[in-house]
């Protein structure tokens, strides 16, 4: 059978590529060898806000006399979440199918291999295989799968990674997440909030490292006050699961530690699932695990193209997303604009959350500007206090010299709704003085960005 296009993989890179392909008139079809939706989807970015939520509404219980409201005996269905968690998965990889059936496209089931010729080989579970041909190209979205380290093998059991994490059959007593990125904190805020006994171990010296320092800081001071051990500037060299739980052997500032837990959880980063899909038959060139594609997602080879976690650019769904509208619509004879990396939004979905984009304080600083930086707390924001939500803060990052915003960094409540506008702002490249001027509604906590910028011109008047 001959396509326009086929897309290899359906995570939120994949099924976006082959809707706009699809809308651009091209005859398109998607391979996929688990659910429609990818990670994302099924094991990543949906079931885990499912989970989230579950502990946020948990935990608006426990302090629910805070607001006035006296609740008792309210306690933790572990099953239960887990079972609605992957309630709400499979509800929108359904809708995935239903974008399928609506654009048009072909569903083709089973492991997809790429060929010479812009051709896939597609093998179902019932081993029968079956070529497909793509008359202007094929399109790699394989995505990525949890990295693992020699020293921390996963056995699916003791030892853990995030698809575990959200399928446990029983709640662990006690918990050891080794990585303190955005997986890293939401397993752990999670377990935590629903009563598990929690340890993150990070080996630089902050967690969320890629996030600005002052963010770091606070989540430590929220996660720590939570309940929460973080060891920083740490490393686990060993996990012993000889016996009923495990042992963890740590490298820490003072020396070696050990801690007992029941689960390890791994979340030191993820892979590319690049392995045995054709890419060395075709002479696809690939680095340090990652295929080079050029600014529109064309690798070495002509008619074959990249996007997503298989790239060596930031693995989150909307980057995904993005460089798959990108790549068809350039194949699709338009001519889309490179993707600006220096604009990428990152979220973390812990309790407070984070969210930021563009350059840190450090960065900026490195690269040689001038700064006016400006500072505002949720604890002067009336929204943030009548919401009992006063940790954390919006930090905005100026070029003293023309008033570009350099960068945004958030941290509290909700902060993931909000950052969106940052984004904006840098695409538009609205400078400070303008964004002071931009009239914000009272209350909310959106109004901290106005004030954040005031802040940085000395104009500030909440605080």
């Amino acid at each position: 059978m001959s396509y326009d296009i086929i897309v290899v993989g359906s995570g939120p890179g994949g099924y976006v590529t082959a809707i706009r392909a699809s809308q651009l008139g091209l005859k398109t079809a998607i391979v996929e060898r688990e659910s429609l939706g990818g990670i994302c989807l099924n094991w990543g970015c949906i079931p885990t806000k499912a989970l989230l939520k579950s502990a946020n509404v948990f935990e608006y219980l426990s302090h629910a006399d805070d607001y006035g409201i006296s609740v008792k005996d309210a306690s933790v269905d572990f099953g239960a979440m887990i079972e609605r968690s992957r309630g709400v998965a499979n509800g929108m990889s359904n809708g995935i199918q239903f974008l399928m059936k609506k654009n048009k496209i072909d569903v083709l089931k089973g492991n997809g291999v790429i060929k010479a010729g812009k051709k896939v080989a597609v093998t179902d579970e019932a081993g029968k295989t079956t070529e497909y041909s793509a008359s202007k190209g094929v399109i790699i979205a394989t995505g990525a799968r949890s990295r693992q380290l020699p020293n921390l093998p996963q056995d699916g059991e003791k030892v853990i990674g995030y698809r575990e994490a959200m399928t446990l059959k029983t709640q662990p007593k006690k918990m050891v997440v080794v990585g303190s990125g955005a997986i890293g904190v939401e397993f752990a805020y999670f377990y935590n909030a629903i009563g598990t006994e929690v340890t993150v171990v990070e080996f630089l010296p902050s967690i969320v490292p890629v996030e600005d320092a002052d963010v770091s800081k606070q989540l430590e001071k929220s996660l720590k006050k939570s309940g929460i051990k973080v060891k920083t500037g740490s490393s686990v060299e060993s996990v012993d699961t000889s016996g009923d739980g495990c042992i963890v052997t740590m490298k820490t500032k003072k020396g070696e530690e050990k801690i007992e837990c029941d689960v390890v959880l791994s979340a030191v980063g993820i892979e590319a699932n690049i392995e045995n899909i054709g890419l060395e038959d075709l002479g696809i060139v690939t680095d340090k695990g990652r295929i080079l594609v050029n600014d529109f997602y064309q690798t070495n080879m002509p008619g074959y193209y990249a996007i997503g976690d298989v790239l060596p650019t930031a693995a989150l769904a909307h980057v995904a997303s993005a460089e798959g509208i990108i790549c068809v619509e350039k194949i699709a004879g338009h001519n889309p604009d490179a993707l600006d990396y220096g604009n990428i939004p990152g979220c973390t979905y812990c309790s407070p959350e984070v969210a930021s984009v563009g350059m840190t304080e450090a960065q900026a600083k490195e690269a040689g500007y001038d700064l006016k930086i400006g500072k505002f707390p949720f604890s002067a924001s009336g929204k943030a206090s009548a919401a009992g939500a006063k940790d954390g803060f919006v930090k905005l990052i100026f070029d003293a010299k023309y008033g570009e915003l350099l960068g945004g960094h958030m941290i509290g409540a909700n902060v993931t709704e909000m950052i969106a506008e940052i984004v904006a702002i840098r695409k538009l490249e609205v400078t400070g003085e303008e964004l002071i001027k931009t009239v914000h509604p009272h209350p909310t906590m959106s109004e901290a960005v106005m004030e954040a910028a005031a802040a940085a011109y000395d104009e500030v008047i909440h605080l």
